[in-house]
């Protein structure tokens, strides 16, 4: 009798898992959640900038007013970003004004 022999218990031995740590969210980010990136938040949302944090926005709907970006960076200098349009959606200037109106307002529209 050299080797202890491991008891039968009827289960079999699984790994221990080590809790996630407190910092590390276990659930998706819902509206209005803290997040570092868009896979932090849940299905429809994405993580944008709002003052100086970031925190989970719905994605824009048909219709929605979106912002184009001439120069690429330019999502940077926003203090309060927005979420791309839905799939499916592009970012364009709204069909009813014309190419001389200052207002030049972008919508999400169907491709």
């Amino acid at each position: 009798h050299g080797a202890a022999e491991p008891e039968e218990t009827g289960t079999e031995a699984l790994p221990r898992r080590t809790p996630a740590p407190a910092w590390l969210p276990t659930a998706k980010g819902e509206e209005g959640d803290f997040c570092l990136r868009s896979s932090d938040c849940a299905a429809g949302l994405c993580c944008a900038r709002h003052f100086w944090s970031k925190i989970c926005k719905p994605v824009l709907r048909e219709g929605q007013v979106c912002t184009r970006h001439r120069r690429k960076g330019a999502h940077g200098l926003e203090i309060f970003q927005r979420c791309p349009c839905s799939e499916g959606l592009a970012c364009r200037l709204q069909r009813e004004h014309g190419p001389a109106d200052p207002a030049r307002l972008h919508t999400c529209q169907s491709v």
